[in-house]
């Protein structure tokens, strides 16, 4: 005969024939140590064993059982009940005592196990992917997407042109090893040894090469347009206009590129069953620069704002909040995981890591900004030099990561993310991926971008200040001294779980059981898309 114990932490209100036994003395069961739980839970101890120890038959069914009801009962029979046993409870009677002796005993051990240094020391924590997905996840249960072969004009033929995109610096290093770049160097004590190779110098508008590259190997992309739920179209909408950002390029020739997708795009036979609603692209710089809605000598093209966009769903590295089609994916950083063992193995060393700094700021002033609130920042930074640590980012030595970007974030419990050139900048998950924990000083600098894939509550993993209260003399170092260190302790917790969705796998078919931000965003726009009735 087994015994099933009822425990206090979390999903022990179900009994299972592999339920660990307990001894009538009370001693708490131990949680398996590979349990994907992210906290800890002790077992409740209960003061009287034969409450605790409910015996099954050998050959009970391996489902769980379901607690037993128990009928509703008169109050005169419970009271009745009570009387029986009421002679045993006599302070007289010498089974009372050995009753309360047992009692006290299971009391005292409680205490004992809860004020030893073995149970309340730090023990290694195992963070599951905070968006894990259930079996099903696997068999394409939102739709499968169809990859359109468009003219090599749009996307292969701008990346063997990389010298070309740039009008200062070849870009070729940049969106090399399929869009990850080149492999990162000086990380040697900074990163476990068995993991530099996972990390690269990724630029940071390099996501649609990316997600070319992913769709080509992802699990749910079909050949037979016929069974698709979404279509996507490979266009470098980014590196077509990047080139001509800069110098005396016309309107006509920023535009250019995306006028061509769109004439090609329109002829295809399944957008017009939809006009659209069902076709998504990957655009890799911000959406502002894809937004030239008046003169032709404002800033970046005007693809988005072009009739056939307007039905696209549009992923971005900024979006903007107000437009339903344009959806927030993360930034590239540096890490690409190529197993799962990658993943955990960097969350442990993060998870274990003495921070010797509160505090900051990789970043460089804007001085064509009138009162630059950078400017604010490294001022207090440099004043508390004892608490915060500062990368000088001047010209663009922080533009793609670097090891003292990378080593400053792993020493530091908190980073300060002001706004960069427009709301949001890449510094964001550089800080997260090295389990810092992010503050920012602009609600749209992550809140109303990222809901697919941060948590949905922005005090569980980061810190609001206002800009408004900096400026009017606010304690930035003051504030994150206000947060305990349990707090803090909690919240990294939640950064460090958070990890896989902020990331892009290395593996071209992605990591197994673990959604990266690819996945997720996939998944995300296949949902989306299916709800319409687009598919």
């Amino acid at each position: 005969m087994n015994l099933a114990v009822v425990c206090g932490s979390a999903g022990a209100d179900r009994l299972t024939s592999n339920s660990p036994s307990c001894t009538c003395l009370g001693k708490a069961p131990l949680l398996h140590p590979n349990s994907s739980t992210s906290r800890q839970n002790s077992a409740v101890v209960y003061p009287n064993p034969v409450i605790l120890m409910l015996p099954f038959p050998d050959n009970s069914p391996s489902e769980p059982l379901h607690p037993i009801k128990k009928p509703k009962t008169p109050d005169l029979e419970r009271k009745n009940s009570f009387n029986s046993i009421q002679p045993y409870l006599s302070l007289h009677n010498p089974r009372t005592w050995l009753i309360l002796s047992a009692i006290l005993l299971q009391i005292l051990l409680l205490l004992a196990a809860r004020s030893s240094p073995i149970a309340a020391s730090h023990r290694r924590r195992h963070f599951p992917a905070a968006s894990s997905p259930t079996p099903d996840n696997f068999n394409c249960r939102s739709g499968k997407v169809f990859v359109y072969d468009i003219p090599p004009l749009l996307n292969t033929e701008l990346l063997q042109k990389c010298n070309e995109l740039n009008p200062w610096v070849s870009r070729c290093d940049a969106f090399s090893n399929d869009g990850f770049g080149r492999k990162a160097t000086g990380l040697a004590g900074i990163v476990p040894e068995n993991l530099t190779n996972a990390w690269y110098w990724t630029d940071q508008f390099a996501s649609e090469v990316i997600y070319h590259n992913r769709i080509m190997k992802y699990d749910c992309r079909t050949t037979e347009p016929e069974s698709a739920t979404a279509f996507y179209i490979p266009f470098y909408a980014g590196l077509a206009v990047g080139k001509f950002l800069w110098k005396n390029y016309s309107a006509k020739d920023r535009d250019r590129h995306c006028e061509m997708m769109l004439s090609w795009v329109q002829n295809q036979p399944y957008w017009k069953r939809s006009n659209g609603w069902d076709h998504f692209i990957t655009m890799g710089r911000i959406t502002w620069d894809f937004r030239r809605s008046k003169g032709d000598d404002e800033w970046g093209s005007s693809c988005i704002y072009m009739p056939g966009m307007k039905n696209i769903t549009r992923l971005l590295i900024e979006r903007n909040p107000w437009d339903y089609f344009d959806v927030g994916v993360p930034y590239p950083t540096g890490f690409h995981p190529s197993t799962n063992s990658d993943v955990a193995t960097w969350q442990d060393f993060l998870s274990t890591r003495n921070r010797s700094t509160l505090y900051c700021f990789a970043g460089a002033t804007r001085g064509f900004i009138k009162s630059d609130f950078r400017s604010l920042l490294l001022t207090q930074c440099y004043a508390d030099s004892g608490s915060c640590r500062v990368v000088d980012c001047g010209g663009s030595k922080c533009s793609n990561g670097s090891s003292a970007i990378l080593g400053t974030f792993l020493d530091s419990d908190f980073c300060l993310q002001p706004r960069g050139d427009s709301f949001t900048r890449r510094s964001i998950f550089d800080c997260m991926v090295a389990g810092s924990i992010p503050v920012f000083f602009w609600k749209r600098t992550a809140y109303y971008q990222y809901d697919w894939f941060l948590p949905g509550e922005p005090e569980s993993y980061s810190v609001f200040i206002d800009r408004k209260a900096v400026k009017n003399g606010t304690s930035i170092k003051g504030e994150l001294e206000k947060i305990g260190r349990e707090e803090v302790r909690k919240m990294r917790e939640k950064v460090i779980e958070y990890i896989p969705n902020i990331i892009y796998a290395k593996h071209e078919e992605g990591l197994v059981g673990i959604r990266d931000a690819f996945e997720i965003a996939i998944d995300g726009v296949l949902r989306r898309i299916e709800e319409q009735g687009g598919g």
